[in-house]
């Protein structure tokens, strides 16, 4: 049989007992008792002091004003300031001197990179190569040109971009949606354009493309297809393509035209940043 508890007058039981065993109601230690309320008290001047009750539109900022969005700002104005002299620098450099000079070159690049994994990498990857729609950046076919010059502006200003009126533009039409074109016609140029890199799907029809190419397209392509840099037409007559080389892709390209859309970005970044990520760019192995 289970034996009580010795029980002594000080200390009384829970009341509650199984199978014989009651429960002593032992108080707590006073010194676990006072740190339990030092916690509290600690608990409740830290709300009051830091940022901590959620309100409708924040938080309670808490009467030390202490944030880690302020200490974030305080160390970003403190990093400017540093390198404030040397940001002034090349936002007043030449482009195409930047490379003569080791220092500057070396800072350019090395911020040019943290500004492209920053704003850039989510379209054209973490390496530049790109992707379907998006230029790849470590070739030497450029729609634009390659040039620093070129590279810069085409950053500063945008493709297509509905916010600055010196953005770059091409507008290739439509030739099926817009019903430029027949059925059989755009038949005819796919198998033109694909017989100029590769082979085409269909080799008898590629003659009668040639002639639907020179009426519709060498305007902008040119006469060899080897596009137009002041037009941002692409070259047809090597294996890169922008939107894929397969009969399908081109084929949608006739039909429906592509306009891709890049920001321009002179209302996000500084002159120094844009300077800093065309001269990174530049330097990936396609610059001219």
């Amino acid at each position: 049989m289970a034996k009580k508890p010795n029980q002594t007058k000080d200390v009384g039981t829970t009341g509650h007992e199984w199978d014989g065993i009651e429960e002593l109601n032992t108080p707590l230690p006073r010194w676990w008792l006072w740190t339990f309320y030092a916690c509290i008290v600690w608990g409740v001047i830290y709300t009051i002091a830091y940022p901590a009750w959620p309100l409708v539109n924040g938080a309670t900022a808490g009467f030390l004003g202490w944030s880690t969005r302020g200490d974030v700002a305080a160390e970003i104005s403190a990093n400017e300031a540093k390198l404030g002299p040397i940001n002034a620098k090349l936002a007043a450099a030449e482009l195409t001197e930047i490379s003569a000079d080791a220092e500057l070159q070396g800072y350019a690049v090395s911020a040019g990179a943290a500004v492209f994994k920053t704003w850039c990498a989510q379209c054209h990857g973490s390496g530049a190569a790109g992707a379907a729609g998006y230029p790849n950046l470590l070739d030497d076919d450029w729609l634009w040109g390659g040039d620093i010059e070129t590279i810069h502006t085409t950053i500063t200003h945008g493709i297509r971009s509905a916010d600055d009126e010196d953005t770059r533009i091409s507008d290739m039409p439509a030739f099926g949606k817009d019903e430029l074109l027949e059925k059989e016609q755009i038949e005819q140029v796919v198998n033109y354009v694909m017989s100029l890199s590769g082979t085409a799907q269909d080799a008898a029809l590629v003659e009668e493309g040639a002639v639907v190419f020179a009426d519709n397209c060498a305007s902008c392509h040119g006469d060899d297809a080897t596009g137009g840099r002041d037009l941002g037409a692409p070259n047809l007559s090597d294996a890169i393509w922008l939107f894929g080389g397969s009969y399908d892709a081109i084929k949608e390209t006739v039909v429906n035209s592509r306009k891709g859309v890049m920001p321009n970005w002179n209302t996000r970044l500084s002159e120094a940043q844009i300077r800093a990520v065309s001269a990174y760019v530049h330097q990936l192995g396609g610059g001219e």
